[in-house]
């Protein structure tokens, strides 16, 4: 077992686009990276929304070891039992007691370290599930004795929280990652106490639509204010993420580098 653990994780996934792209840019990232383990936000993979159990295997015969999620992840009906037995298959661990699933895993990668991996939905400008910050420190209670390297995926729209969380559990875990909003930041940095940060990691899929989606349908829905159906767009693809590196005896953030890479 070496003293760094390298983490890769894959910004939302959106459509076929997104999956095309993770398919033929994963493996060289992971030549160049040599990541111990490959995280991705799946929740977007299934034509934009939510995600499908033959979606899950696909995504994971590309070697992503965990699938995490957020406000999308009930979409398609047919996750609902599938989640239950697929325990690197997350969804937000604050949804309420009673949802099926799992909201954190443990992973013993085959260089010798155990990665935990949680997954947490914010509430502001979104759904008004349970709080994330105690739902955190509950499954970290839990996590922390099977892993020293944990990395959390905030699934958040509003900046503030997903800054708030990263603050809140500096220390505590080795990376908080922003996720669902589709949009890249620059902000990537470690905290004083050892956490990696990034406000979000982006997006995998189309980059020249409305957060994955065609233009046309989002800009009348600006315009009218009517219901309009959004469909994942086409045209130039990326793949987008972040590379954090973790000490292996302190369970705290070398670092972290933004990934942005055309397909």
């Amino acid at each position: 077992m070496g003293d760094t653990a390298g983490v890769l994780f894959i910004g939302d996934i959106i459509g076929r686009p997104g999956r095309m792209a993770v398919k033929e840019r994963l493996h060289s990232l992971i030549k160049e990276y040599l990541p111990d383990i490959v995280i991705a936000n799946g929740e977007n993979a299934a034509g934009g929304f939510g995600i499908t159990p033959d979606i899950a295997e696909e995504l994971k015969a590309l070697s992503i070891d965990v699938i995490t999620s957020g406000n999308h992840i009930w979409d398609k009906k047919e996750i609902y039992e599938s989640i239950r037995a697929d325990k690197r298959l997350l969804r937000p661990a604050n949804y309420p007691d009673g949802s099926p699933g799992a909201g954190w895993t443990v992973v013993a990668c085959p260089a010798g370290h155990d990665i935990g991996v949680l997954n947490l939905s914010g509430r502001v400008f979104m759904e008004a599930i349970d709080c994330p910050f105690r739902a955190a420190s509950d499954a970290l209670k839990k996590i922390k004795d099977l892993a020293k390297i944990v990395i959390v995926d905030m699934h958040a729209e509003a900046t503030s929280e997903k800054a708030a969380m990263a603050w809140f559990l500096d220390g505590q875990v080795s990376a908080v990652i922003g996720t669902h909003t589709h949009v890249q930041t620059s902000d990537e940095r470690l905290l004083p106490r050892g956490t990696a940060f990034i406000t979000d990691a982006g997006a995998t899929g189309p980059a020249d639509g409305i957060i994955g989606m065609q233009r046309e349908a989002i800009i009348q829905r600006f315009l009218t204010q009517m219901p309009a159906r959004f469909d994942v767009a086409s045209g130039r693809v990326e793949i987008q993420g972040v590379f954090v590196s973790v000490s292996a005896r302190t369970g705290m953030a070398l670092s972290i580098e933004r990934i942005r890479r055309a397909v």
